[in-house]
This record gives structure tokens, sequence and C-alpha cells, in this order.
């Protein structure tokens, strides 16, 4: 397939280089331009705008940080909308509002260009290995039409419900992100300051009810007090914030959420923003005098 792929950061420009190695013919763009070349120096041609890479493009994918970013990327002056023709689809693989997604989901379908909102799960690793969880909203038969193009980037494909659904599947999996990671976190603070060698810790418990991929992926970052870029704090600090709007617009109460998302946002103002999410761990061994 013809593929524009918008958004060549942590998680897009491996995902782009995935739809390389399956044979599809992929053109990019990235605000920031050199971000670019090294998926152009594996094939990919390049766009100066969003409007320039939807011309022609059977898909557009787009995966970029925040609401306002996609909003202007698809709606824009130079946006996906100026250039993609009548029956495109355009995925979204970002993380972003569903009301926004539906907002814009709308103003695509005047246009006749279809829509999918696909947020991923899986982290950096995932993007490279190409074994993303992808979560789609929007129409099953558009997501039949692209599905080839999802599995190159994705392990699980999933349709969970209208567009906007994908975003709101996302949240969710946020909410259990935040609450396991800091289990994890406290867990291993607790652990370092009985003296117990961690890495049996996590051997034994990370066997049992206590396992999850954050315990086997993140706990080794835990421990050693280090965080190397897997996902941002600051981006998942922006994922809960929309999960609370969507909790406060249901009437639900989300607590642990509400709580990480203030440490997070502690941690964002030390300096630590750009640091993985395990980076939440520091926190606690601060408080509990470790380091």
């Amino acid at each position: 397939m013809n593929i524009a792929f918008i958004g060549m950061g942590t998680m897009g420009a491996p995902m782009a280089l995935n739809l390389l190695k399956a044979g599809h013919k992929v053109t990019v763009h990235n605000r920031t331009r050199q971000k670019e070349e090294a998926v152009a120096a594996a094939g990919a041609r390049r766009a100066a705008s969003p409007a320039e890479a939807a011309e022609g493009a059977e898909v557009v994918i787009t995966c970029v940080s925040d609401t306002p970013d996609l909003e202007e990327i698809i709606l824009g002056e130079n946006g996906v909308i100026r250039g993609a023709a009548p029956e495109t689809i355009v995925v979204d693989m970002s993380t972003v509002s569903p009301s926004a997604t539906r907002r814009i989901a709308e103003k695509l379908g005047e246009k006749n260009v279809r829509m999918l909102d696909g947020p991923v799960s899986g982290g950096s690793e995932g993007a490279q290995k190409g074994t993303l969880s992808i979560m789609v909203g929007g129409e099953e038969a558009d997501l039949s039409k692209v599905r080839s193009v999802l599995e190159a980037m994705g392990k699980t494909i999933t349709h969970v419900g209208p567009i906007g659904a994908g975003q709101l599947t996302k949240a969710i999996n946020q909410i259990v992100v935040a609450g396991t990671y800091w289990g994890v976190a406290e867990g291993i603070a607790l652990g370092l300051k009985a003296g117990l060698d961690m890495q049996k810790v996590v051997q034994a418990v990370g066997g049992g009810a206590a396992g999850s991929w954050a315990m086997i992926k993140r706990s080794s970052n835990m421990i050693n007090n280090s965080y190397p870029l897997g996902f941002k704090v600051r981006l998942h600090r922006k994922d809960l914030d929309s999960a609370l709007e969507v909790a406060r617009e249901l009437g639900v109460t989300l607590p642990v959420t509400a709580y990480v998302e203030q440490v997070e946002t502690g941690l964002i103002a030390r300096g630590h923003g750009d640091e993985d999410i395990s980076v939440i761990a520091r926190s606690i061994r601060d408080a509990s005098g470790i380091d």
C-alpha cells in the first residue's frame, strides 16, 4: 500500500521502519524535519507537509504527542485534510482526547475521508519489534481494509468500538499502568530499605500474581535508580490528564490515578520529564531516605 506516516518520534519512526520492512511504500513527514532522515535512509520518501504526504496515499497514519498537534496536522492549513483523496483512511495512533478524535473524524467525514483511532501500548520496545497492542475505534469495514498495515506494527489488534473507543481504551490502559508502576515502585522501595536482594525478589514475585510488564521490564530501572527512556513521564502525565478529564465527565473517581498524576507533575517540575515513566520510583526512594 501507499502509506503516509506523520510523526517520527520515539514510537513513530520504528513503526514506519516496520512498514517499509513489510514492503509498503511509505512517505514520511515530521515537524522537526531532521527526524525524517533515518527512515528516509531506509527507503521512505519525504514530504514537506502533512498535506503533501497525504497526496496519493491510501492510508495516512499519524503518531504525535498531543491533541493540539494532531488537530493542526490533520485539520490545519497544510493538514492531511487538504491532501487526502476521498476514501483515504486516516489512522491516528497517537494518544489524544476521545472527544477531539470524534470531532476530527466528523470533519474528515465531510470530505469523505475515513478515520480510525488506533492508539498503541507496548513502549518503544514494542514499536521496534512490531509487537504493539493496537486498540482500534471506528468502522469495522475500515479496519478490515488496513488490518495488514497494522499487522506490520502490532501483534494484538482489537476492534473496541466506534470512533473514539480506541482512545477511551488507551485511557484505561494508562490508568492501569499508573497503578501498576506505583505498586512495583512501592514494593521495591520496601525491599531495598530492608536490605533484600531485589533481583531475587523480582524473580520470586514476578512469577506469581504480582507479575506484570512493569515488574519484568522496568523493575531494574527502579532498583538501580536509573531511568533510560522507554516512554516519557511527561507524556504519561498528559495521558493521565486526559483520563481524569473523561472520568470527571462520567462521574468516576480515580484516586490512584489522580495521585500518580500529581507525583509525575512534581517529577516534571524537578527536571525528570524526559525520563522513563518508571522514574516515579524516585519519589518513593527520596521520601523513604533510600538515596
